[in-house]
C-alpha cells in the first residue's frame, strides 16, 4: 500500500549532505516540504533546486522545512550544489537526502518494491521520483503531486498550497479554486449557519452547500 493523504510518513533514517537525520525528528513541530529527483546534474532538476533556494525566506516565514531527495550519493550532492548556486543565483542551504538504496523512493511509493539502480543508469530508470510531499506538524502527509521529467515544478503553487493548508488547519475552513491569501474561504458544510455566524460573522451563501466568508483576523 502506498502513502496516502493523512497517512503518517515513514520514520526513515536517511543520509544527507548535512548528516544523518530521522524524518520524524527532522519534521519536529514544523511544516515540511520534501521534493524528490531521479538524478543529480540534470537540467530541469537543477533549475528546481535553484527555485527552492531563492525562496528561502518564504519557507522561513511559513515555518516550513525543506528537504531535497535525489537518487545519488552525498559527494555528488555537494558538487551539484555548486551548479545549483550558479543556475539559481542563490545558496541552497537545505539538506539533500542521498537515496542511493531507494529506501525513500520506495517508502513514499515513487518506485515499486522491486526497483533497483542498474549499471550505467540514466534518469529514465527512476523517472517517477519527481514528487512533492507537503507534511504537517503531525508528521502526516497533507498533499502530494508528481511531475514528469520534462515539466519543471511551479514552486509558487507549492507555496500557495502550503498557505491554503495552513489556513485550513488553523481556521477549520476550505479554500476555493485559485485561492490566494486574502481571498474569501469556504465554510465547511458540516458547520451550521448559526455556528458559522458565531465563528466568522457575515458570510455569503452562493449555493445551499457553498458559503464564503473572510478569514478571521
Amino acid at each position: 500500500m502506498g502513502l496516502r493523504i493523512n497517512d503518517t510518513i515513514p520514520n526513515l533514517r536517511v543520509e544527507t549532505d548535512q548528516g544523518t537525520i530521522s524524518l520524524h525528528d527532522w519534521v519536529g513541530d514544523s511544516w515540511a516540504v520534501i521534493f524528490s529527483h531521479p538524478k543529480d546534474f540534470t537540467p530541469v532538476c537543477t533549475t528546481e533546486f535553484g527555485a527552492v533556494a531563492r525562496l528561502d525566506e518564504e519557507w522561513k516565514k511559513r515555518g516550513v522545512k525543506v528537504l531535497g531527495v535525489s537518487v545519488d550519493g552525498v559527494e555528488d550532492h555537494l558538487r551539484w550544489k555548486e551548479d545549483i548556486k550558479v543556475a539559481g543565483s542563490a545558496e541552497p542551504t537545505f539538506p539533500i537526502a542521498a537515496d542511493q538504496d531507494l529506501a525513500i523512493s520506495k517508502a513514499f511509493d515513487m518506485l515499486p518494491a522491486e526497483a533497483y539502480l542498474p549499471d550505467g543508469r540514466t534518469p529514465n530508470d527512476t523517472a517517477t521520483v519527481r514528487s512533492v510531499f507537503i507534511i504537517g506538524p503531525d508528521r502526516k502527509l497533507k498533499l502530494s503531486m508528481t511531475y514528469p521529467m520534462t515539466v519543471g515544478r511551479n514552486f509558487s503553487e507549492i507555496l500557495r498550497a502550503v498557505d491554503a493548508l495552513q489556513a485550513s488547519v488553523k481556521n477549520g475552513v476550505a479554500t476555493p479554486a485559485d485561492w490566494q491569501p486574502g481571498d474569501d474561504v469556504i465554510i465547511p458544510v458540516a458547520v451550521k449557519d448559526d455556528e458559522a455566524r458565531a465563528k466568522f460573522g457575515e458570510f455569503t451563501t452562493v449555493l445551499p452547500y457553498l458559503r464564503k466568508t473572510k478569514l478571521p483576523a
